[in-house]
């Protein structure tokens, strides 16, 4: 590593660091964008005529047999402290034979003397599904088929993420935002990876443009991140505010709550294209995950539920996690669903915002109302 290089890597350390410590102590949750889920409503069956105890949440998506729709999104990688919090994921994941994400591995890539702090996953989580990541600016600036590769062999991964930030990078000071040309690099590295690629957001959610033009670039699949979640804006405000930015820290408070609501976007997603969505953005509980499944995702991902129990290790994050699952299987149960394939075509009621946002875009929210199962 040259001086610029080091330097450059000790500020990806920090804001590493920054970005644990701060989801951890500050409120970095949407303030006035929702989710959506609020306007989403399951509909209850009073005869369910299944036993609740048989209900089958396995489910079949990029390859792989999941236990259960739910998958824990990328967090973080780089540091000591991600070194641990990705162990004790990777040890839950593993025994409920679910998956996970790292976070960015851009900082590995450039530097394999923090790799460990990612491959440490495969290490605790031999057979558990594994998603590699970077990020998508980096395409565009020095990264190809070489180091995508790299990422993927770090981790051993079944698929590589491609990970979008454009709004996190736009209100950090020293953030990437040359996006020229990136979707050409992405249809280059579907082609020419042996894993599948995915393409995920990070809070601010995927139009149906956008899917559509993922897509025709052959990507295997979309996450769509959506907006009412954490805020990477808000991220970024608060460690504007410890350095005494007043700039960058007005941007972050103005974008806090820029984005796609998460209900939106998975519909505008699963109807633009015949690919597997990942439900992700603002997902706190079973329901949430059920609704969003009901809406035709493929699998309900959450990131900011398990920071916490993961810095106190796997036991704690598997707890999280059956929490999660069997919250799952009691939406399911409650709407006559003993699979996930019926869950995804139960009927769902959309009203409110979610269903005006829909119709003028084009959608029809009645058609979710009329299925029967």
């Amino acid at each position: 590593m040259n001086k610029g290089e080091k330097r450059l890597d000790k500020v990806i350390k920090e804001r590493k660091a920054d970005h644990i410590a701060i989801c951890l102590k500050e409120d970095v949750q949407a303030q006035n964008t929702t989710t959506g889920f609020e306007d989403v409503t399951l509909v209850h069956k009073a005869l369910p005529e299944i036993e609740r105890a048989k209900i089958d949440l396995s489910t079949t998506v990029f390859g792989y047999k999941f236990s259960a729709p739910l998958f824990v999104g990328a967090m973080t990688g780089g540091t000591p402290e991600a070194k641990k919090i990705n162990a004790a994921i990777a040890e839950a994941v593993e025994d409920l034979h679910l998956g996970m994400g790292v976070g960015s591995q851009r900082i590995a890539v450039d530097n394999p003397k923090v790799a460990d702090s990612f491959s440490v996953v495969r290490e605790k989580a031999p057979t558990a599904f594994v998603l590699a990541n970077i990020g998508g600016p980096q395409l565009v600036t020095k990264y190809g088929v070489k180091e995508a590769k790299t990422a993927v062999d770090m981790v051993q991964a079944n698929a590589l993420a491609i990970h979008l930030n454009a709004l996190q990078e736009a209100v950090q000071p020293e953030g990437d935002t040359n996006y020229a040309n990136l979707l050409q690099n992405i249809c280059r590295l579907a082609q020419d990876l042996d894993v599948p690629v995915i393409v995920k957001e990070t809070g601010a959610g995927i139009a149906a443009e956008d899917v559509s033009m993922l897509e025709a670039a052959g990507v295997a699949g979309i996450d769509v991140a959506g907006a009412g979640g954490t805020s990477w804006s808000a991220v970024e405000y608060f460690r504007a505010m410890a350095r005494g930015d007043v700039s960058s820290q007005r941007l972050g408070d103005t974008f806090w709550d820029w984005g796609i609501p998460t209900a939106v976007s998975v519909v505008e997603a699963v109807n633009s294209a015949r690919l597997p969505v990942v439900a992700s953005g603002g997902i706190r509980t079973g329901v949430d995950a059920a609704k969003c499944l009901a809406l035709g995702a493929s699998l309900a991902s959450a990131t900011y539920p398990f920071l916490d129990p993961a810095t106190a290790g796997s036991e704690h994050v598997k707890k999280a996690l059956l929490h999660l699952v069997g919250e799952v299987r009691n939406a399911m149960f409650l709407v006559g669903a003993n699979s996930v394939q019926k869950l995804q075509n139960v009927p769902v009621v959309v009203t409110g915002k979610t269903a005006e946002w829909l119709r003028l875009r084009g959608f029809q929210p009645e058609v979710y109302a009329r299925r029967k199962i």
